[in-house]
């Protein structure tokens, strides 16, 4: 009879409780929702370092948030990026960024947002490293980029990032080439400056108000002494409206650069 009667006030407690926990667990669930969509004001409104606090707090309280894990891994390369090569604060945002990445990959690793972020975190992390590191990460960009684009044939960043990737493998210098043979057993793949070149227009079509990826293959064909396409492209780079710091500052080197074209 004794066990009978605290089984009936387990369950009665259970009872009680339970509307409570859902509500609770409801509440949860709006918090995040209300969080997420005050991180996405920010971004949208270019406040970025707090949008990245909110996402990562969001990522305190639900670690497997995908989208907070790609926009958090996202803003902390954009972040990275704004610091000079020899600044500590630069290798901690990209290695942060590379870390939320492989999260993301790891929560949905078909997706084209978690393949283009590792891409594009490797590729950073590759600026900052010694040479055998940045060899190691530069060849394994092009298998994320592969499956980004496989996902979502018009990502915009992927092709650009694309773009660069294909630049750099062909105009790797003698002593790059020799230490891939040496360490990777020669270059991973090859890519020619067309290639290049192709991406970089196909980003550009995908997203044309984005000033960077007019910037990158205007200085290909300033690399390529292509003066006709480098100035034709400078100035539609021009002709993109700005809004960001960094934006302005892609605009003052591009007018720079449409003013040696004529030297």
């Amino acid at each position: 009879m004794k066990r009978l009667l605290t089984t009936i006030l387990i369950i009665l407690t259970l009872a009680w409780a339970l509307p409570g926990l859902q509500a609770g667990a409801g509440a949860g669930s709006a918090d995040h929702e209300q969080l997420m969509q005050r991180a996405e004001f920010l971004l949208n409104n270019y406040k970025e370092t707090e949008a990245l606090r909110i996402y990562e707090e969001v990522l305190a309280m639900s670690a497997d948030n995908y989208e907070a894990l790609c926009k958090a891994s996202l803003l902390h390369n954009r972040i990275g990026d704004r610091y000079n090569t020899n600044d500590t604060r630069q290798i901690e945002h990209f290695n942060k960024a590379r870390t939320f990445a492989a999260r993301a990959y790891k929560v949905d690793p078909a997706d084209a947002e978690s393949n283009y972020l590792m891409a594009l975190s490797l590729s950073n992390l590759a600026t900052v490293l010694g040479p055998k590191q940045r060899l190691e990460m530069t060849n394994q960009v092009k298998a994320y980029l592969d499956a980004a684009l496989a996902s979502h044939a018009e990502h915009a960043g992927a092709w650009h990032l694309m773009g660069r990737w294909q630049f750099k493998m062909a105009n790797l210098n003698f002593a790059e080439i020799a230490a891939s043979k040496v360490f990777f057993g020669g270059v991973a793949e090859k890519a020619t400056n067309l290639d290049a070149i192709k991406s970089l227009q196909k980003a550009i079509m995908l997203k044309p108000q984005n000033i960077r990826y007019y910037y990158d293959l205007a200085t290909i064909y300033q690399e390529l002494k292509d003066r006709e396409a480098c100035v034709s492209v400078l100035k539609e780079a021009l002709t993109v409206n700005m809004e960001t710091k960094e934006e302005y500052e892609l605009s003052r080197r591009c007018k720079i650069m449409l003013e040696e074209q004529f030297r």
